[in-house]
């Protein structure tokens, strides 16, 4: 029992002699950058343009409805303009061939 005891001991203080290695960086899963993403960026950018007034409180990815010649890339935003909630929905419609936008319409909705 002795021989137990003194083999559980060293071993028990040979792995506190073992020196830990903490790794405190943060290792975020990298998510590929959607298609959509430069669209979203001049969205927000044109929406905060039309409401200059109002903060940006939401935004969603609504989808993409291509054409034979242009394609239209779909956002909501919310905004909060004082008191007043509202959303807004952005379409950027741009060439399919040279990504140059041909048009930029909102539509805003209280939902």
């Amino acid at each position: 029992m002795k021989k137990l005891i003194i083999c559980l001991s060293i071993l028990f203080c040979s792995t506190l002699a073992t020196p830990f290695h903490f790794d405190n960086s943060a290792h975020a899963q990298q998510k590929p950058i959607p298609p959509y993403a430069k669209w979203s960026v001049l969205a927000m950018d044109k929406t905060k343009e039309k409401y200059p007034n109002a903060k940006v409180i939401d935004y969603l990815y609504v989808g993409k409805t291509r054409g034979q010649q242009t394609s239209i890339e779909r956002f909501k935003f919310w905004l909060k303009d004082n008191q007043k909630e509202f959303g807004v929905y952005v379409n950027i419609e741009f060439n399919n061939e040279t990504q140059q936008v041909t048009n930029v319409t909102y539509q805003e909705t209280t939902r």
